[in-house]
């Protein structure tokens, strides 16, 4: 009887959480009222330049955000005045669960329920009222040639994780990627080769009638770059360069 009692009312729970993640999830995308996204700070190399950065953060760095997912959303005829709002959180002294190396599911689909619960639990005392989105980006001191680990974004959870350098010069490429991770966040899917990070024909295009088809002038935001021939590709320096395509605006409820 007392088994049977506690399944059921683990079942309740669970039935609880996935039905308020479903309601979350779907107000997120019915773009009536404005989204609460904010990001959290980590020093991500614990280098001084990062710590540097991050002490001199403003919000107003990331209004580039605001303004291009009101100029895309407009561009579908959503006439909402701020759609997304940005808030900047206080620094987070810890670092994120490592992504687990392979395709394994089982070890990407425990790592996605740690991901969510160390975000509730670094982030929760600045979180009054909680945010519908939450980003933890991880600043680097710019060097030379160097690679920054993947970033990533959740649907369930709704919370990302974004590598980026700590240089006021980098702001409008670590926003690009703000943007792409937050994306994801809403159910929206890469469009680019994962073998070479070139844009896919045509949904990773910004422009993918346009003719002649090279170079195109803008990225698509979930193909990530600009493409300038079949085999090569740049990463925009901001969201001046970047458009929400069709494809992409169909997954997160932009489309009528």
């Amino acid at each position: 009887m007392f088994k049977a009692l506690r399944i059921t009312l683990l079942l309740l729970v669970l039935v609880f959480v996935a039905g308020t993640s479903w309601l979350t999830q779907a107000r997120s995308t019915d773009w009536d009222d404005s989204l609460w996204v904010r990001i959290y700070p980590i020093n991500g190399d614990g280098s001084m330049a990062s710590s540097r950065y991050i002490d001199g953060l403003q919000r107003s760095q990331f209004e580039d955000i605001e303004a291009f997912v009101a100029r895309e959303a407009a561009r579908y005829g959503r006439d909402l005045a701020l759609p997304v709002r940005v808030e900047l959180g206080r620094p987070v002294g810890e670092q994120p669960p490592p992504l687990p190396d392979g395709r394994n599911m089982l070890a990407i689909a425990w790592w996605s329920l740690g991901m969510r619960w160390w975000a509730h639990r670094v982030a929760s005392d600045q979180d009054n009222p909680a945010p519908d989105v939450r980003l933890f980006v991880r600043y680097h001191e710019p060097q030379a040639n160097r690679l920054l680990e993947s970033s990533v974004g959740l649907q369930k959870g709704m919370v990302g994780v974004v590598n980026g350098f700590a240089g006021r010069r980098n702001d409008g490429s670590n926003n690009v990627i703000i943007v792409h991770e937050f994306l994801h966040t809403l159910g929206a899917s890469d469009k680019y080769d994962a073998a070479n990070g070139l844009p896919l024909y045509p949904e990773g295009y910004g422009e993918p009638q346009r003719e002649p088809r090279y170079p195109q002038r803008y990225a698509e935001i979930m193909g990530g770059r600009i493409a300038v021939a079949d085999d090569e590709a740049l990463i925009p320096r901001s969201l001046d360069y970047v458009v929400i395509g069709a494809a992409t605006a169909a997954e997160i409820g932009l489309l009528p």
